[in-house]
């Protein structure tokens, strides 16, 4: 099997920590060599470990913005 590579261009901040050091980042990352998305995942200290996360094109995370400013406009 081959090694996933990727290339963290740019950090944009962490969203949470664990006492583990563990901690689950926004960034722009490019995965073998594509074009860089935008990231959201955990991440071991060193960035030498990952955990599953999510990536979106700008498109995706305009929308996913608009969603989560309603979301969090509504009364629960």
């Amino acid at each position: 099997m081959d090694s996933i590579k990727f290339e963290v261009v740019k950090h944009f901040g962490v969203i949470s920590s664990e006492k583990s050091g563990w901690q689950k980042e926004l960034n722009l990352v490019s995965w073998n060599g594509r074009d860089p998305k935008l990231d959201i995942r955990d991440w071991a200290p060193e960035h030498e470990k990952m955990g599953k996360g999510v990536t979106l094109t700008e498109g995706e995370a305009a929308q996913l913005a608009e969603l989560l400013v309603a979301a969090l406009a509504k009364p629960q």
